[in-house]
């Protein structure tokens, strides 16, 4: 494989990215009341869309472009490049076009497409993949890609970068506790397991006692964008099973159904991944006599309303 010489960071575009990191994180906390009511047991959930590109990945985007150009790795004249099912390229974009920096995004074919409008309008460019080999395949041209000419790319790799889980570990798991200090619950869906795995590892240490609760689908085919099926797809290197103290499934039906009721009983127009978080942290909370269960809620409803509208009629 071919390797890339590390260049002194760029002066200007280390500036530059630094001064972004204040419209990263410090999202607000959801107290839920109307999908779920308990005198000891209370569910709160993040909402991740309410910071710079609107969605939990631009905690993990911006931990690996900042890092990246700190060691040199991601200088001018560079494109950075990476596959994804949409949200973290959207957050490279946004962050991306900031700093003046070219991007290259591989993506399966079937991806919203407003995702795709969003993904072009930034100036990104789009490298459609096979819809029947998801994000997997989209991996697998990315790293082509990469190592077929390693001087004009920057490959992120989000699914093996540790920037990515270190981003939750040092920004979503201190917020949670800031606010909480005593949650006893955290439960969260698996992507490229960034958000679980970082998140929950630092809630650990912070709070011992805390019960970590991962998501899957429930079936390899399915409706939750960006999450995996980690018996049948390519497990992303970051992925540490030791964190989950438990493991739950969720199908597409149970979160489009909880779009329709978030909706409804707490305003919160929702992602098919945020809803899927959601029926989880509910599920975890209908087992408990007290305690205080903690999600988050990827994105909103902004890049599906070819969901939304066929549920919310």
């Amino acid at each position: 494989m071919s390797t890339t010489t590390l260049l002194p960071a760029d002066a200007t575009l280390l500036s530059a990215v630094w001064a972004l990191e204040k419209e990263i994180g410090h999202t607000p906390l959801h107290h839920i009341t109307g999908l779920f009511r308990h005198p000891r047991v209370q569910i709160y959930a993040k909402k991740e869309w309410m910071q710079l590109s609107g969605s939990v990945k631009a905690r993990a985007g911006y931990a690996i472009i900042r890092r990246a150009i700190e060691k040199g790795a991601l200088t001018p004249g560079k494109t950075l490049l990476d596959a994804t099912s949409g949200n973290t390229g959207i957050a490279y974009a946004h962050i991306a076009k900031r700093l003046n920096i070219p991007v290259a995004l591989c993506l399966p074919e079937n991806a919203s497409r407003e995702r795709k409008e969003i993904l072009e309008s930034l100036g990104v460019r789009l490298i459609l993949t096979s819809r029947f080999e998801g994000t997997d395949g989209a991996q697998q041209v990315a790293r082509a890609l990469a190592e077929a000419d390693p001087d004009a790319y920057f490959y992120a790799d989000q699914y093996k970068n540790e920037n990515n889980w270190k981003a939750h570990y040092y920004g979503t798991a201190p917020e949670i506790i800031e606010a909480l200090p005593d949650v006893t619950h955290f439960v969260a869906g698996l992507g490229t397991t960034g958000t679980f795995v970082g998140t929950g590892r630092r809630l650990r240490e912070l709070q011992p006692s805390i019960r970590l609760i991962s998501l899957q689908p429930d079936l390899p085919m399915h409706g939750l964008e960006g999450w995996k099926h980690l018996e049948t797809a390519i497990v992303p290197e970051i992925y540490d099973p030791s964190v989950a103290d438990e493991n739950e499934e969720v199908s597409t039906e149970e979160a489009h159904r909880l779009i329709v009721e978030a909706w409804h009983k707490e305003g919160l127009l929702l992602s098919p991944s945020s809803a899927a978080n959601l029926a989880g942290a509910i599920r975890v909370a209908n087992r408990l006599d007290e305690g205080i269960v903690v999600t988050v809620l990827p994105d909103n409803a902004d890049k599906y309303s070819d969901i939304t509208k066929k549920l919310l009629v």
